[in-house]
Formats: C-alpha cells, structure tokens, sequence
C-alpha cells in the first residue's frame, strides 16, 4: 500500500506545468530576438521531456548500498533543441514569427490546461483532507 502524498496525487503533472513555464521563456525569447542577425530559434521537445518524466515516475529510484545514504533519483537534463527554419533569412536568423507564435499560443493553452487540472486535484485533497 502506499502513502498519500504530492507525488502519488499529481503524478507528472507538476513536472510538465513547470517544463511548460520554461518553454514559454524559451519562445518569448525566440520572439525577442526575430530581428537579431543570425539568432538561431531553439526549443524544447516536450513529448520527450514528458516520456522521461513517466519514465522516473515509475520509480527510477537509485540503489542505497547503506542504510545512511540519502535517498534520490537519477536526474537527467533536458536539451535544447534548434528550431529547422521553413525558409530562412539572409542574415542567418531562423526565427519564424508565425511559427513561433502559434507555438506560444498552444504551449501557453497547454499550460493553462494543467494549471486548471492540478487547481481541481488540489480542490479535490483539501476536499479529502476535510472529510467533504
């Protein structure tokens, strides 16, 4: 049986809200930078971010050869990627802007979307937790 807790209730979902806030940062700054000569666009693969996410939650959890050693988890980085350019520019800029608006646009849909799910899990352990 397993105890009650954070990483039992929200499963991945804390991680992915957080790999969404950091992409966010990483378009808005693609945007910022659509004028600046050869500025190469960068991303990050979320699906692959979230298969490694899944991958850790089904417990990747290293071996303690003793008793006093601290528990952890194997963490692993998560690359940025370059964006290929649909048509590049002259000055060697591969920034998009209509690509990379539509990708704001969705990943900050996406985000929302798992700020309201782990809103409505926290609603519903408080509920628990106050026997409602």
């Amino acid at each position: 049986m397993s105890a009650l807790g954070f990483n039992n209730s929200l499963g991945i979902h804390d991680n992915a809200l957080l790999v969404r806030a950091q992409r966010s940062e990483v378009l808005a700054n693609n945007l910022a930078n659509a004028d600046t000569p050869n500025y190469k666009a960068r991303d990050m693969d979320f699906q692959a971010i979230l298969r490694g996410e899944a991958k850790k939650a089904q417990g990747l959890d290293m071996a303690r050869t003793d008793g006093e050693h601290i528990p952890g988890r194997v963490e692993t980085g998560h690359e940025m990627l370059y964006r290929n350019p649909i048509q590049p520019s002259i000055d060697g800029n591969t920034v998009d802007t209509n690509v990379e608006n539509a990708e704001f646009t969705k990943n900050a849909m996406s985000y929302n979307a798992s700020f309201d799910f782990l809103n409505r899990k926290f609603k519903g352990l408080d509920g628990a937790l106050r026997g409602q």
